[in-house]
């Protein structure tokens, strides 16, 4: 099927050209993340959330370059905001004070600095949004749970959490903008 067809069926919601689609890039995305990324948890994130991504911006492309092309690019995107997350986590949520010190001397002052400011901007941020989207936040990001976890234990149910995780990160990601 050729790729504009491909695009204009998947637009119009033909189930069959969107699992043509999926069939069709989704091992060579995983193959792509799999040699970025080493946590396979965390490459499928990577991949369902490449594939949203493209869903949600495939009204934008205009065919300045082929679907494949177009498609790795937000998977490099998604990967490189992995490992910012990532980062974030290791240098703010850091379970291990002791490590830090043991870093920090390695740090120039420069980044010691930024440490400093991303930390601070970041408590502020935590501090502007909702108890509850607060709650959701630390049992996922500090403290490593499970959605299915954080269901479990506020007694909610799984979609519950799921919808309240991402309304907590959009409020999160707004109050850290907002900084």
């Amino acid at each position: 099927m050729e790729e504009t067809d491909l695009i204009d069926k998947i637009l119009h919601r033909d189930r069959r050209a969107l699992h043509e689609f999926y069939q069709t890039y989704k091992p060579k995305l995983e193959i792509f993340i799999t040699r970025k990324v080493g946590n396979p948890h965390d490459g499928e994130e990577i991949l369902q959330d490449t594939l949203f991504a493209f869903l949600e911006a495939l009204r934008d492309f205009h065919g300045s370059c082929t679907i494949s092309t177009f498609l790795f690019s937000i998977c490099k995107y998604k990967v490189i905001d992995y490992y910012r997350r990532k980062k974030l986590h290791n240098l703010v949520f850091s379970q291990t004070p002791y490590l830090e010190e043991l870093v920090s001397p390695l740090l120039n002052p420069e980044e010691e600095l930024d440490a400093i400011v991303l930390k601070e901007k970041l408590k502020q941020a935590f501090a502007r949004i909702l108890p509850r989207y607060r709650l959701v936040l630390e049992l996922k990001y500090i403290d490593d749970q499970s959605v299915w976890d954080i269901a479990r234990r506020c007694a909610w149910t799984l979609k519950k959490t799921e919808s309240l995780l991402f309304r907590a990160r959009k409020a999160f990601i707004k109050a850290f903008i907002a900084l």
